[in-house]
């Protein structure tokens, strides 16, 4: 990492001791939009302090205010320490959810925090730092973030680092592989012991086997190398900030970070 860069760990609760450990900010996923809205808390142990909060909003009816909401949210951050928020509103955009973004980067402004959003809210703020996926099945990640860069500016990219692991059954009309766990790729890796490429468009590494049961696969990883290499691709178009999902790549940091 260069010395101005972010890089972000976030963890659930029961992972929140053990991404600490490595010294880098957590955004703690233990926060949900809910009913009202209301700011639904899963249990965190009381130890953990500082980093960010992460809330997602599974369920949410999109029903309800902005402004009670937000200021619940910064009773929380105030009370657990937190200097930051990443708001994972995944699915359709609620317009509930718009709002709450563009109140809660006003507060986030205010107080010199980073406001991280999905990239179907990038336009609901101006401030806030949009997170583009490094997960692609086709085309390029080049291409993808350039595109981002173009149409939000570098200062309010954030890349989102996603371990891939799928296999794809050839021909793959839809493109949707199906997910391998470590495990897995191992064992296949070991079984096959097949020759492995690097593809610079997706910034990920493959190979394909063939089988007498169903033909042919094409199988698309990640390991320590493909991932530092998104993350050095994300510097080259100076977007400084990565978040990286602890759960996907705890085994993989001593290798990614300096």
């Amino acid at each position: 990492m260069q010395p101005n860069s972010t890089l972000i760990l976030t963890a659930p609760p029961n992972q929140s001791r053990a991404a600490l450990r490595f010294g880098l900010p957590v955004a703690h996923a233990a926060y949900r939009v809910g009913g009202g809205p209301h700011l639904f808390r899963a249990n965190m142990p009381i130890s953990v302090r500082g980093g960010l909060m992460a809330l997602d909003c599974v369920g949410f009816d999109g029903r309800g205010e902005a402004g009670p909401f937000c200021q619940e949210v910064l009773r929380e951050c105030s009370a657990r320490g937190y200097d930051g928020i990443l708001c994972d509103f995944e699915g359709r955009p609620i317009p509930l959810l718009g709002e709450i973004v563009r109140t809660l980067a006003g507060l986030t402004q205010k107080r010199g925090w980073p406001l991280y959003v999905t990239e179907a809210y990038g336009g609901s703020a101006d401030s806030a730092k949009v997170l583009i996926s490094s997960a692609l099945s086709g085309g390029s990640l080049a291409q993808r973030l350039t595109d981002a860069v173009e149409r939000y500016g570098a200062g309010r990219v954030a890349l989102e680092v996603e371990r891939s692991a799928l296999e794809f059954f050839l021909p793959s009309p839809t493109g949707q592989g199906a997910p391998l766990g470590r495990a897995e790729l191992q064992a296949l890796m070991e079984a096959r012991r097949p020759s492995v490429f690097f593809s610079n468009e997706l910034c990920a590494h493959y190979f394909t086997y063939m089988s007498r049961e169903n033909g042919a696969h094409f199988i698309l990883f990640d390991d320590a190398g493909s991932i530092r290499k998104k993350l050095h691709l994300a510097r080259t178009l100076d977007i400084t900030d990565a978040l990286l999902p602890f759960s996907q790549v705890d085994d993989l940091l001593p290798d990614l970070l300096p």
